[in-house]
């Protein structure tokens, strides 16, 4: 804990110039015009860097580029892996696990030790690991590099210990799992096929061991050879020469038959017994052409063989469907007697697993579902029922059905929020699921003690908005919101729209909600705004318009006089707009010939429409094109309900929009916000006029960071959790460019971008003695300029009366774009912004209880006493942050944030019952700052920013959350809580539960007797060190694993430097012991030897007498 105390002297109402600075800022210019009142700040700072601590949390969203596919029969748990070396482990809802591999390499296979709490995994680089599921954390416990062979395929027998391990060069190895070391038994390629072959049979493509004898191994080679290698005879039983490449092998369960896919769409099945040629070979989709010859089909990559008591045999392939059709969807093919079914899926297979009643391969396999792997999408099919319905996917799979474009997210929601959502959003789910139990129903998973509500907003590509409960590290979808119904359809390659926006016109840009008051706002690609109310009661309504230019070019300016009739600034006096301010924005204002020039983007549908229960669109405002040129992107964006303001800005200007009387009530360029306060001391003149330099200009180069004006068209900032920027539009890919100091972009000014705005009780004028409503805005130039509001206070005038709206002319200045500003009182304590508390505007009428407005007000006066006058108000910028004392406007503190990099998100957020100011950074830090000190607590080089789509859906959230989107399907949920990290364990769900592992059936006498596994296999006896030797040391290189230490990683220095060095001397231990054991059996050699000349001695000489030698 750590007490601040500043004296500050001028701050007195009566004193308008009097600004003390603190130590940190140096002292301001401006003399107090009566006698100092001092007023001490007493906050008392409660966070240390003890409170924080960076990790990731939880995963969401279907795997990016997924590979492979796995399932415990046991268990029922599913594991998929991805390109990136990730893994994600599903069981019921609420088991969700992601593990990543340092490597990266992309993940080949993947086995479970089936009911063993493990899994194997075979990466791009040749490397087996053993993963350690008994634990909340998975942790890799094993690792084994092979140097000379790239692995192709792996088999591991329900029950084994011992894995088979196919290679591109055709040989098969076999590693102990519990020890993950080569066994010296190998199947060379050379030794399987007969001398008298020719050409190398190719990769290993398929592995597996007979039903009817555990020591026949069934070995697939991609050319087309299949040989069954007899284990303990150490030779082949029958080999295989096919034409057609093998894709894969599927056994029958009596180990009497087994079936094969092939690259020309057939499928051949095989008696082991009789290996000259296949008994039967199908082409099942291939039909006979008129001249008799059968269509070319595409291959059969996979296939499924599974026997039913109750029914005929179900075979399940991918693929093999004819080349006739071109654009043809992939397909799963589903034969089941004499029916065959095809499902046609929405993206190509990756693949597909059978799940089936028993883990045992020579049983009958009443196979139940199908689980099928997309390239975007994962499907589980019902089996059990003759139609194959899908089943419901628990899991938020769908995050991606169209591109992310921004995120939002809200903790510590209100909790009737999530309710109504869900039940809103439960009318209008797809229907014609399977209704049996969701299959992958492993794990445990419980509702933690420290969840409270939280929500995630999603906006996409194609202007629709989903809202997720995003409570207890899960992830469930509550509503979705399509915007895009709001305008009429755009005809392709017709209108603005196509002209602006080759594709996705309505993309999600960002989104500002209000859950108190239910009010929502959207911010469309193409300049426009949608506002929504929401109600529980479906309505007729009129979409109501607005159109507005918010457009200011200097270009076109030639002399000032000129500036009279320039259309974007206000015609009446900047400080007192009146109502008919709307007059120069309103359609009814154009001229004829600029009728064409001054349309929206897109249009709104005229005619009254039918809306349905939740949010209803309440008012839509869209930018004017001017001059043929298309309306600049809106870059910020705020609304508060209490007040009934809307007000958004661009590099052009800002507006100010009274949704409640539907009016524009203030349109300005950012030159004109300033009035006579411009601290550059601009003119609006020809850019051939401007380029010489002023005395305002050299002073900004000392101490103004210069803006790239192309990213001021589409910053990075955002705006109280509710703000964030699409920038796959944006005209910036990179973030290497340079930010040194310059002024050439001042020669642009008009381009001067807002960034943020706030509205809040704050103080307008220094000269102000309580608070009023204000209007805080930051522009791209790193300018903070104060707006005060005048609102009518009862409910019939302020649908009636206009609000006045008037900059004040108070200006800060900071270094870099304005991203964040935040209002605390004299205690440190944050001041929410006020709000209406929400009312259905569609319920019925209730003549004793008529509707009014009830506003929540959070006013800095009523949050301390009499000795604590004004509130600090929290500004963050690119580069740095300020704390300023309302409303003398002194600063009491400073910090540059960075130096090298800037900041792309920074949000005041409360952490611990405190608050504080956090920010990431695009060098990847995240860091976290002390309020209103601005201490340093936490810099962690988290994340070295990529691309566009880190920077765009990054954002912080109260409780010490924060979430991104880490690829375009999934979005990582980290936390930089050390209170959540240690509530980690407790939070997630269990992977491994103690089951029974189900008993083999009884066979029977007979069928045991003359079913040739009279005798169990033993293949310790086989493979173990005493029979088969040492594998060669170069083939392969073990590597010991992190264990348990992996959840670890992020704990104090002092623990992870003790353990680093606990491993360190327990590896040269380990070491010291190899050298040992390699002397202790040289000295047994060498004492084995001295035995047996001994013994040789003592034998030939044992019959002489003494007399003799």
């Amino acid at each position: 804990m750590k007490k601040f105390r500043k004296v500050l002297d001028g701050l007195t109402t009566s004193s308008p110039g009097g600004t003390i600075g603190s130590p940190s800022c140096g002292s301001a210019a401006g003399t107090p015009t009566a006698a100092p009142t001092p007023r001490e700040i007493d906050v008392q700072e409660t966070l240390t860097s003890d409170n924080f601590q960076l990790c990731k949390t939880v995963r969401h969203g279907f795997p990016y580029q997924p590979t492979a596919l796995a399932f415990d029969p046991v268990q029922k748990i599913l594991a998929i892996g991805s390109r990136s070396g990730g893994v994600r482990i599903l069981g019921r809802p609420g088991v969700d696990c992601f593990c990543q591999h340092e490597s990266g390499a992309a993940v080949l296979h993947l086995q479970f030790l089936i009911n063993e709490g493990a899994l194997v995994t075979a990466c791009a680089d040749d490397t087996l690991h053993l993963w350690n599921l008994r634990q909340r954390r998975p942790a890799v416990l094993h690792s084994l590099k092979f140097n000379r062979e790239r692995i192709t395929f792996c088999h591991l027998p329900f029950q084994s210990k011992w894995l088979y391990v196919g290679t591109e060069r055709g040989n098969t190895h076999i590693v102990n799992i519990e020890s993950f070391i080569l066994s010296g038994y190998v199947i060379m390629w050379n030794k399987a096929i007969e001398l008298s072959t020719k050409t190398h049979p190719g990769p290993v493509v398929h592995l597996s061991d007979s039903p009817k004898d555990e020591g026949k191994l069934l070995i697939g080679f991609e050319a087309g050879t299949i040989v069954q290698w007899d284990l303990r005879a150490k030779k082949a039983d029958f080999r295989i020469y096919y034409d057609e490449a093998i894709h894969s092998v599927s056994w029958h369960h009596e180990g009497k038959q087994f079936m094969c896919s092939h690259s020309d769409g057939s499928l051949t099945l095989w008696n082991p017994r009789n290996t000259t040629k296949p008994f039967q070979v199908t082409f099942p989709h291939g039909k006979i052409q008129k001249d008799g010859r059968k269509e070319s089909c595409k291959p059969i990559l996979k296939v499924e063989y599974k026997t039913s008591r109750s029914s005929e045999p179900f075979i399940i392939f991918s693929g093999g469907l004819s080349y006739d059709k071109a654009g043809r969807r992939p397909a799963l093919t589903i034969m089941h007697g004499k029916a065959i079914t095809v499902l046609e899926m929405g993206y190509p297979i990756v693949e597909f697993m059978v799940l089936c009643e028993t883990p045992y391969n020579n049983e009958v396999q009443e196979p139940y579902t199908v689980v099928v792997l997309l390239e975007k999408d994962l499907i589980v099919v019902d089996l059990t029922q003759s139609s194959f319905p899908v089943f419901e996917n628990p899991y938020p799979m769908d995050i991606h059905e169209s591109p992310v474009t921004c995120t939002a997210y809200f903790a510590d929601c209100p909790p009737d929020i999530i309710p109504i959502l869900y039940s809103i959003g439960a009318k209008h789910k797809k229907t014609g699921y399977s209704h049996k139990e969701w299959p992958v129903g492993g794990g445990t998973w419980t509702l933690g003690s420290h969840t409270y509500p939280e929500i995630i907003i999603t906006g996409h590509a194609d202007g629709s908005i989903k809202f997720w409960d995003a409570s207890a590290f899960t992830l469930q979808m509550l509503y979705k919101l399509k915007t895009s119904k709001v305008f009429e359809k755009p005809k392709a390659g017709e209108g603005r729209s196509a002209e602006m926006v080759e594709e996705d016109p309505f993309a999600v840009q960002m989104v500002s909600w209000c859950p108190q008051s239910r009010i929502f706002c959207v911010v469309g690609i193409s300049a426009h705004i949608i506002l929504y109310r929401f109600s529980k009661y479906d309505a007729n309504t009129q979409i109501v318009s607005l159109e507005v230019r918010l457009q200011c070019e200097s270009e076109d300016v030639i002399t000032p006089s000129e500036n009279e009739n320039y259309p974007c600034f206000s015609e009446q006096g900047s400080h007192s707009p009146q109502p008919h301010h709307q007059h120069p924005v309103s359609p009814g204002s154009r001229t004829p010939e600029g009728a064409k020039d001054r349309g929206p983007c897109l249009k709104v549908k005229e005619r009254v429409v039918r809306v349905p229960p939740g949010y209803q669109s309440d008012l839509v405002i869209q930018l004017l094109w001017v001059d043929g040129e298309p309306p600049q992107q809106i870059t910020s964006l705020d609304i508060n309900s209490a007040y009934g303001l809307l007000a958004f800005g661009n590099c052009n200007g800002l507006a100010v929009v009274d949704y409640l009387q539907k009016t524009v009530i203030l349109c300005m360029s950012t030159v004109d916000l300033y009035g006579a306060t411009d601290p550059y001391q601009r003119l609006t003149r020809s850019p051939r006029r401007n380029r010489q330099s002023t005395s305002g200009l050299t002073e900004l180069n000392d101490n103004q960071q210069s803006v790239d004006m192309e990213r001021s068209k589409s910053p990075t900032s955002g705006n109280a959790h509710t703000q964030t920027h699409l920038a796959r539009y944006s005209r910036e890919n990179s973030f290497s460019r340079s930010r040194s100091s310059s002024v050439s972009s001042i020669d642009r000014d008009t381009k001067e971008a807002i960034t943020t705005l706030q509205f809040g009780e704050s103080y307008g004028r220094k000269s102000d003695v309580l608070p009023t409503p204000c209007l805080w805005v930051g522009t791209s130039l790193g300018m903070v300029l104060l707006i005060p509001l005048s609102i009518p206070t009862d409910h019939e005038e302020r649908m009636e009366e206009a609000v006045t709206v008037g900059p004040s002319g108070a200006v800060q200045m900071l270094k870099g774009s304005i991203l964040r500003f935040a209002f605390l009182d004299c205690m440190g304590a944050l001041i929410q912004s006020p709000y209406e508390v929400w009312r259905d505007l569609n319920a019925p009428e209730d003549p004793d209880r008529p509707r009014r407005r009830k506003l929540v007000h959070f006013s800095p006066s009523s949050s301390q006493d009499a000795n604590g006058d004004g509130h600090l108000a929290v500004v963050c910028s690119e580069r740095q942050a300020k704390v300023f004392l309302m409303p003398s406007q002194a600063c009491l503190f400073v910090h540059n944030i960075t130096e090298s990099s800037f900041v792309l998100r920074a949000d005041v957020v409360s952490v611990c019952n405190s608050v504080c100011l956090a920010c990431f950074c695009a060098n990847g830090h995240v860091m976290t700052l002390s309020l209103p000190s601005l201490r340093p607590l936490m810099d962690v080089n988290y994340l070295p920013l990529t691309d566009m789509r880190i920077a765009r859906t990054f954002c912080f959230t109260n409780g010490g959350q924060a979430l991104y989107l880490s690829s375009p399907t999934e979005i990582q949920r980290i936390t930089y809580s050390q209170e959540m990290c240690d509530n980690l364990q407790e939070m997630l769900g269990e992977l491994f539960t103690p089951i029974e592992t189900p008993e083999a059936q009884n066979r029977g006498f007979l069928k045991g007797f003359f079913g040739g596994n009279a005798h169990a296999f033993d293949r310790e006896e086989l493979f173990g060190e005493a029979a088969a030797g040492k594998a060669s040391r170069s083939l392969a290189q073990h590597i010991p694993g992190q264990g348990g230490v992996e959840g670890m990683k992020m704990a104090a220095g002092g623990a992870v430097g003790e353990l680093a060095r606990a491993r360190i001397a327990l590896d040269e231990r380990g070491q010291r012991l190899g050298e040992l054991e390699e002397r202790t059996a040289l000295m047994m050699t060498s004492a084995e030897s001295f035995s047996k000349h001994a013994h040789e001695l003592m034998l030939k000489c044992k019959d002489k007498k003494w007399y003799q030698f």
